[in-house]
């Protein structure tokens, strides 16, 4: 499938789009993450797609590319508690937003995975299967994942007993046994998810 949605958008007033992209939405614990990509309009490589598609080494690698060659990059994120706060769909849109501001670039138009967000005086378009169809889109998915990626091997140096490098947060089976054995912390986990919230009752560690 052609990554060249964008494509129909370009004119002699819309030169550069705006790809943005979450990740980090079903997981237990830590920050959500997005990503924001602007990508010249002839820009081709054939590595990049939707960052679920691609192995750890492709996204590494496909990572490089995008940072090496896009007009503009930038990356947000919402903490476990601003998610347990305001809910992670609208966490979701706020990282967005942030990734977009923190490009520091102008631009003409902004396509998203299928996420409507607002407060941008430009065309923001939500892509259903975006990151599977937008060039940008699919790289903003590799910005956004290996970021969060790299945020979560940090995470496993602070706390090693949870094996976060393993799982990055996500309820595996190895996850969940440790969950269980340690219980949530405070500034980590995101309390309002059920799994978590399972634990919460029956064991808090507020340090």
């Amino acid at each position: 499938m052609a990554l060249d949605f964008e494509k129909q958008f370009y004119n002699d007033k819309v030169k550069l789009i705006v790809g943005c992209d979450e990740a980090g939405r079903g997981c237990l614990l830590g920050d959500v993450f997005a990503g924001a990509v602007i990508l010249p309009s002839d820009f081709q490589c054939d590595l990049i797609n939707d960052s679920k598609q691609l192995s750890e080494k492709q996204r590494e690698e496909a990572y490089k590319i995008i940072v090496e060659n896009a007009i503009a990059y930038g990356v947000g994120r919402c903490s476990p508690e601003e998610i347990d706060k305001m809910n992670i769909l609208n966490a979701s849109r706020e990282a967005m937003v942030r990734a977009i501001n923190n490009m520091n670039h102008k631009y003409d138009m902004v396509i998203t995975d299928a996420v409507k967000i607002k407060g941008f005086n430009v065309e923001v378009y939500p892509l259903i299967h975006g990151d599977a169809l937008s060039l940008c889109v699919a790289a903003a998915s590799i910005i956004a994942k290996v970021s969060r990626d790299h945020y979560c091997l940090e995470l496993d140096k602070k706390y090693p007993e949870y094996q976060i490098a393993k799982h990055k947060g996500y309820g595996t089976k190895i996850h969940m046994e440790a969950l269980e054995k340690y219980g949530p912390k405070k500034g980590l986990y995101r309390f309002t998810y059920a799994p978590v919230k399972k634990y919460l009752i029956q064991k808090v560690s507020l340090f």
